[in-house]
This record gives C-alpha cells, structure tokens and sequence, in this order.
C-alpha cells in the first residue's frame, strides 16, 4: 500500500467530483446513454467514485476490483441477455474501467474495451470530462449495437442516470 495513493484518496473531496462532473455533465451523460441505448438492446452504467476510503483504500484495492464490486453492487450482471458494461471512474487514481457482463464481453475483446478506457483518460487528462464520457459511451453502444441490435419491444433494464459514490 503506498502512501502517495492513500495521500490522495484521503484529500480527495467530494468538491473535485463536482468540479470534473457538475450537474448538467451528469445530466449530459444520462442524455447519451438514453440516446444510445436507444439503438441497441445493451444497457450501460456510468460510475464516478471520487475516492476510496476505509477498507477498500487500506487494503490497496486496485480499481478495477472496486470496478467488479461496483458491477455486482448495482446488477448490471442481472439483464436479459447479458450485455450490461459498467463504465467505472476513479478520479483519484485517474483511472477508467470498463466491466462487461459475459454476453457482450465474449463478443468484444479486452483489448478494445482497454482501448476505450485509454480513449476516456485522455480526454480526462486534458480536462474534457464530459466529451471523454460519452465518447466513451458511444465507443461502447457501437458494440453493443453491433452484437445486440435493438428493436421497439426492447426494455430500458437498468437506470440511465449516472452514479456518483
């Protein structure tokens, strides 16, 4: 456990979460879930944590365990046809994970759910927190459109609206 990461999960307030998605970027990421779900019978979660804190910070939990726990936490397992993904962010480490359910993660490789992850940090990076989110967001519903195409008697199974822990 390194004491430079505990250090920034331990001044990590909820201030920066507010500052890096204020209401109308969250209200932005909703939007562009709702219209990409719209084209696919996948459903996708978005997760901010501005840190961790208790157990998971002093056993050094990597983020994407924290990322598996998030996905189980809220059944984005639990769909029909098994193509929930959860975008995870952890903005203290600065680190974006990507959880698919097995239906769509058996048909989309690690490799590109790794590239959209590197494609979200970038834009974060660079302080474009909302641009990286749905072009994350979109990255992800042309999978899911691709591998589990929509039609009108498809239901929305999971909640659009960010989660901010």
């Amino acid at each position: 456990m390194g004491l430079k990461r505990i250090g920034k999960h331990l001044w990590a307030n909820r201030s920066r979460v507010q500052k890096a998605f204020p209401p109308q970027t969250l209200d932005a990421i909703e939007q562009a879930i709702r219209a990409c779900e719209a084209s696919h019978a996948g459903q996708i979660r978005f997760v901010v944590e501005g840190a961790l804190d208790g157990a998971p910070l002093f056993r050094d939990q990597p983020a994407r365990e924290r990322a598996l726990d998030v996905f189980s936490q809220l059944r984005v397992w639990d769909t029909d046809r098994n193509n929930g993904v959860l975008i995870y962010v952890l903005l203290a480490d600065r680190d974006v994970e990507i959880i698919a359910d097995r239906g769509i993660d058996a048909k989309v490789g690690a490799a590109e759910w790794e590239a959209i992850c590197q494609a979200i940090e970038a834009e974060f990076r660079d302080g474009r927190f909302e641009q990286g989110a749905i072009n994350g967001i979109k990255a992800i519903g042309r999978h899911l459109a691709r591998h589990f195409p929509g039609d009108a008697s498809d239901a929305n199974e999971l909640p659009d609206g960010p989660v901010v822990i």
